[in-house]
């Protein structure tokens, strides 16, 4: 059976669980004026993250972004797509949500292969 590896403990939630080969980040929020500061924020964290995890980008595996606002969509892709390695796109869904303060306008949930 294997071990399950946490990332970044916290009190209420941990940044990544690994467990099986799979890792699993919690949604990542990032700083920033607009959608595509804090989309290029949130996908560094997720970089930094995935690699203490033992990952990179090119093994994600499925993605859910969520927007404060949905006409922000075409300003979050531009960025995403800069980042995302060609061949490499993960199953995504991408949807509008109330997300946790109002200061945040995307969140981002990952989940990646070890």
């Amino acid at each position: 059976m294997s071990d399950i590896k946490r990332i970044g403990v916290g009190a209420r939630m941990s940044e990544a669980v690994a467990y099986n080969g799979v890792v699993w980040l919690a949604g990542q929020v990032g700083e920033g004026a607009n959608v595509a500061e804090q989309t290029r924020d949130c996908l560094a964290q997720v970089d930094r993250i995935l690699a203490e995890a033992g990952t990179d980008k090119t093994r994600i595996l499925s993605t859910q972004i969520w927007l404060a606002d949905i006409g922000t969509f075409a300003e979050m892709n531009a960025v995403w797509d800069t980042w995302v390695p060609a061949g490499h796109t993960p199953a995504r869904a991408t949807g509008e949500a109330k997300l946790a303060a109002p200061k945040y306008l995307v969140e981002i949930i990952v989940t990646a292969a070890l």
